[in-house]
């Protein structure tokens, strides 16, 4: 495929297999506990230790020290952290690990937003939700993500599904897609069959 593919939001074993199965990148684990995606670090761990050679995990994390961020990136040797709240990412840099920065796309969104951000961070853009925090199923502006993908490495987010992934992945061009609620049955459950749709459509 020409576009990486995060399956986020992952709390089960079979989930994540068949994600990895399908060609997504990375598996993304939530570590915040106030999503109804949360999964405990050491289950995430069992699932992580599953999967086959060359897929990626990413912890989310939302407001929370980087301390903590650290300490469970070690136990599942995580690819990169996520940060999915009102965080500084340069106190996170200092970890070692790669750095994803969520940036919602509202009505005050400007290219400015994303000036103080260090360019080796990945932008990862979303609809914003300052209680959910993503999972949302809401799309963002794609032509203001395109603009974003054209100039630095950026994550797509925000509502992208089995329907739309294709129009998203042709208007936007961006780094990676990050998907959760879009294949999912009830929030951490993946849907097999929305989740084979949206593999087959991209590479289609």
């Amino acid at each position: 495929m020409s576009v990486r593919v995060k399956i986020c939001g992952i709390r089960r074993l079979e989930d994540a297999l068949l994600a990895a199965q399908l060609g997504a990148s990375a598996i993304g684990f939530v570590f915040w506990p106030g999503s109804p995606r949360f999964v405990d670090p050491f289950r995430a761990r069992r699932i992580a230790s599953a999967l086959p050679p060359f897929v990626s995990t990413v912890g989310v994390f939302v407001n929370q020290p980087p301390e903590h961020a650290t300490s469970i990136a070690r136990l599942l040797n995580l690819a990169a952290i996520q940060l999915h709240g009102d965080e500084d990412p340069a106190p996170f840099m200092r970890t070692g690990a790669r750095i994803i920065k969520a940036v919602p796309v509202n009505a005050r969104f400007s290219d400015d937003t994303l000036g103080s951000i260090p360019p080796e961070v990945t932008i990862l853009l979303d609809a914003q939700d300052p209680v959910r925090r993503g999972g949302t199923g809401q799309t963002i502006d794609w032509s203001v993500a395109a603009r974003v993908a054209a100039s630095r490495r950026t994550i797509l987010s925000g509502g992208l599904n089995p329907d739309n992934v294709q129009s998203a992945v042709e208007q936007v061009r961006p780094y990676g897609l990050d998907v959760s609620s879009g294949v999912e049955s009830a929030p951490g459950v993946k849907d097999p069959e929305k989740l084979r749709t949206l593999f087959a459509r991209i590479r289609g």
